[in-house]
């Protein structure tokens, strides 16, 4: 479904579309499958549970401490308005990124628990009335004038009633740049997203590609030099509580770990396109024989079953459902780890208690790794759904977000939960460096030269490729440059601190995917002289309980100890005993790192080896 409209948009992103420009103009756009480095973790700083789910995924997933930024929320406020998401979440993101110039690498945004699922855009619709009536959809042939009419009772009589008025958290990250511009006949446009693969007249397969935000896409899904960017964006986890129809932490832990499982095994499960006489079906079900006949192409097998669910299946490597409800314990079938599953209904993404239908949740809760629904009544609009092409893209190598905002053309209220980095199918390369081992003191300038293999041959050209078509490098999780697949890289660390450092080489795969694989090795500098110990004195807490440890560094001005690039203490001197409250680090395994400032005869700050810390329940 489209709007004529909707094209109207274009010409009021000026602001944002400088913007852009500003953020993203003279960047060298290369493709990339998605990889850990790619992913801004945002946690919730006043939220245990935020600090339990994020602390598991970074480890879990290895996410470079400087990916990790911390907002504070209210947990309880689970549905907000526009402009507060917009000032208290979305523009400190862009703000964070754009500061750090990791807009060049950055290309996900993953959400742990207790932010706002749900978005009340009203107040941008209303704005839009006020200070740009030409842009609202013509009135009806027929109906009442608007003149006299305020704002609010412009946008009510002319709105389309099929674009609800409330957006997912995800969803308007994706679209952040309509978000920020203020404009809703933007980001609520059902054909908005041109990162959605269409099929080309001229090929006979669709098209996949893997995803970067570097990436313009022109208005009919073409790379263009300019045009719309994107950031893919998903939720980690809704965490159950006493308003929430979400899940159980230990619930969390467990889908992510089969998740992280599924990577690069190949599943030779089944993909069960599920077909019955409900709308929720019919939407979609006019394009399952083709996918299941191109899916069978790549040796995955699929299967279009009526009913409500699969019945008796043992072996559910994803799932498309039109229902409104379901419980999957008495289908006698079993979702395998890296399953992508979701049902086609009005409220499968609110979440909640009060609402009815089943939420998304429910195939999280039985092991899928993501599942999706929208966060208000959609009126069965197949843009507002992913389309049976997103287990074609899965299947091809994408990650599960990138499989998702490949296949739904309006996504601004489809709230998208579990792991985005989930890529089953994937060919990911294996990297080595044989000239760096874990540990080593290095100085001056150091030479790299790393290499990497496919584990199997991979998809034919464009899709795939099986080689190398270039290395990235990042230290300390920022990138520091690129280099060719026989080409040796050079590290200047006389520009270093002293102490602790990461570097992580990344291989890119040829062809549309790109699929992603690296290797992070941990290196001390040495080039002035300057020196760094830490003794903690409790790696094992309970939460509540204080985290003790003593540093010292010879000649420091001061000193500090922090967690992901956030300071937690700071004291004046050389030496020092730390406390720091657990509470504010969260459960599970936390790193740690003391800094030496620099002072008089000390030309850089000293950094020391991680510190692992396994904060218990308490």
């Amino acid at each position: 479904m489209a709007h004529a409209w909707c094209g109207a948009w274009k010409g009021g992103l000026a602001v944002c579309c400088a913007l852009v420009i500003v953020l993203f103009g003279g960047m060298r756009i290369a493709r990339a499958g998605g990889g850990p480095e790619n992913v801004l973790l945002v946690v919730n700083s006043e939220s245990p549970v935020s600090h339990a789910v994020a602390n598991f995924y970074q480890s879990l997933r290895q996410i470079p401490d400087s990916n990790v930024l911390y907002l504070a929320w209210d947990p309880k406020e689970q549905v907000t308005d526009v402009d507060r998401f917009r000032a208290k979440i979305l523009l400190p993101i862009i703000e964070h990124l754009t500061r750090q110039g990791a807009l060049e690498w950055i290309d996900c945004v993953a959400y742990s628990a207790d932010f706002p699922w749900g978005i009340d855009l009203r107040k941008d619709i209303e704005r839009l009335a006020e200070e740009h009536p030409e842009l609202l959809p013509p009135a009806r042939p027929g109906g009442p004038s608007d003149e006299g009419k305020s704002a609010e009772e412009q946008a009510s009589a002319r709105w389309p009633r099929v674009l609800t008025p409330r957006g997912s958290l995800n969803g308007l990250t994706y679209l952040y740049a309509g978000v920020l511009a203020r404009r809703p006949d933007y980001y609520m446009s059902l054909r908005v997203n041109q990162y959605m693969r269409r099929a080309i007249p001229e090929q006979k397969e669709l098209p996949t590609l893997g995803f970067t935000s570097r990436l313009p896409f022109d208005e009919h899904g073409n790379l263009a030099k300019q045009g719309q960017r994107y950031l893919l964006s998903m939720v980690l986890a809704v965490a159950a509580d006493e308003d929430t129809r979400g899940n159980t932490l230990e619930e969390i832990f467990e889908y992510l770990r089969r998740s992280a499982a599924a990577d690069a095994s190949f599943p030779r499960g089944t993909i069960y396109f599920v077909q019955n006489d409900d709308i929720r079906s019919r939407t979609r079900d006019p394009a399952f024989p083709e996918v299941v006949e191109a899916l069978a192409k790549l040796n995955v097998r699929a299967e279009i079953v009526h009913g409500i669910m699969p019945e008796n299946k043992p072996d559910c490597q994803g799932v498309m459902m039109g229902t409104a409800q379901f419980d999957w314990a008495r289908s006698g079938s079993t979702i395998l780890p890296g399953a992508i599953c979701d049902h086609l209904t009005s409220l499968g993404g609110v979440m909640a208690k009060s609402a009815g239908q089943t939420p998304l949740t429910e195939f999280l809760r039985y092991g899928a790794a993501a599942a999706s629904g929208t966060v208000t009544e959609p009126f069965a609009i197949a843009e507002k759904f992913p389309l049976p092409t997103i287990h074609l893209h899965y299947a091809r190598g994408c990650s599960a977000a990138e499989a998702f905002y490949q296949s739904v053309y309006g996504p601004y209220q489809l709230l998208i939960v579990g792991d985005p980095l989930c890529r089953p199918w994937a060919n990911i390369p294996v990297v080595k460096l044989k000239d760096l081992p874990e540990g080593k003191t290095v100085r001056g300038v150091v030479t790299l030269r790393p290499e990497a293999h496919f584990p199997r041959p991979g998809l034919p050209p464009p899709i795939g490729g099986g080689q190398v078509d270039h290395f990235e490098w990042f230290v300390d999780g920022r990138l520091v440059g690129r280099s060719g697949p026989n080409e040796a890289f050079t590290i200047d660390t006389t520009k270093w601190d002293d102490g602790y450092h990461e570097v992580r080489v990344v291989a890119v795969e040829t062809g549309l995917i790109a699929s992603r694989g690296g290797r992070v090795v941990g290196l001390t500098c040495d080039n002035f002289g300057s020196q760094i110990s830490v003794k903690l004195q409790t790696p094992h807490v309970r939460l509540g309980e204080p985290v003790h440890l003593h540093v010292e560094s010879p000649g420091a001005l001061a000193l500090v100890v922090r967690q992901n690039g956030r300071v937690l203490a700071r004291k004046i001197g050389e030496k020092a005993d730390f406390e720091i409250d657990s509470r504010k680090l969260g459960m599970g395994p936390v790193r740690l790192q003391a800094i030496g400032l620099a002072g008089p005869g000390r030309p850089r700050n000293t950094i020391s080896r991680p510190m692992d810390v396994i904060i218990e329940r308490e």
